[in-house]
């Protein structure tokens, strides 16, 4: 499975990464609420280990903000509060499970496991829509007032993070880091180059331009 792991705690990271990994599970650990948002939002996860004290972004702030947005992804959320009412607290947020640290490896296996079957095909969603705009995620196409517009591997996937936020800016470092796996700004006319080409294809035939661009802001597609 793929899993994404919001933990702070290095140490708990490590071994959770560890236990999981041992098990062929891809883990990628992040350790701010906020970039664990974001990389829910923009890929596909079977299974989020969620810690609930999280810098920047708390895991219940995280997880509305989450299922508010679509996301679907179970969620095992990690906490060292155990009393009834903060599980109450986890659960009402979103959350489909609930371990108190510490915790025994093969109790945290047990339930990402079994959070992870429950995962089906069926619950996958396998189009993004934003206005005249739709994009089959399985299929790699988009159509535009359901005709096909031919783009590249790379154009494709900045379309389909725009999509994946549609209402809302996203940043350049937000892009660079969706699309290229870039963690700083190589300070050249990358994205430029990209968006200009996605345009020019999206917009073939004079059709009014979808993507807004704002100066210290980022892009931003239209949701409707």
């Amino acid at each position: 499975m793929r899993i994404l792991l919001a933990e702070d705690d290095t140490d708990t990271a490590q071994f959770i990464e560890t236990s999981l990994g041992e098990l062929s599970h891809v883990v990628k650990s992040v350790g701010t609420g906020d970039a664990a948002l974001r990389i829910a939002r923009s890929e596909s996860w079977d299974v989020i280990i969620l810690d609930r004290m999280l810098p920047e972004l708390d895991g219940l702030t995280l997880l509305k903000a989450a299922r508010s947005c679509g996301v679907t992804t179970p969620v095992l959320m990690l906490t060292a509060l155990g009393r009834i009412e903060d599980r109450v607290d986890g659960l009402d947020a979103g959350a489909d499970d609930y371990l108190v640290k510490p915790f025994a490896p093969s109790e945290l296996v047990a339930r990402v496991q079994a959070l992870g079957r429950r995962y089906t095909q069926s619950e996958i969603a396998t189009k993004l829509l934003a206005g005249p705009l739709e994009l089959d995620l399985i299929a790699r196409e988009i159509r535009r007032d359901g005709r096909l517009v031919l783009l590249q591997p790379r154009e494709l996937r900045l379309l389909e993070v725009l999509m994946r936020h549609a209402g809302e800016f996203v940043t350049r470092a937000m892009l660079l880091e969706d699309v290229w796996d870039f963690h700083f700004d190589p300070q050249t006319k990358l994205i430029e180059t990209h968006m200009s080409r996605l345009r020019a294809k999206l917009n073939e035939g004079g059709l009014p331009d979808l993507i807004e661009t704002v100066r210290g802001s980022g892009y931003r597609v239209r949701a409707v």
